[in-house]
């Protein structure tokens, strides 16, 4: 599907987010990848094959103050 030289990562890849985009609709929250993934805002992702992939933002990590 990409055209990109270099090829973008597939959309199975676990790097798949690192494909350019080809259409931002940012006013709907999504974004189309060229390998095929649907990326969301909320980090979640619809894969080529029409699995998704649950949000995976990272996680707090709260700091403790030192004495």
């Amino acid at each position: 599907m990409c055209q990109h030289e270099p090829h973008c990562p597939s959309g199975y890849a676990s790097d798949r987010e690192a494909a350019r985009p080809v259409s931002s609709h940012p006013e709907q929250g999504w974004t189309l990848l060229c390998n095929g993934v649907v990326l969301f805002d909320d980090t979640g992702e619809l894969l080529p094959d029409g699995r998704a992939v649950p949000p995976h933002r990272p996680t707090r990590t709260l700091l403790s103050p030192t004495a």
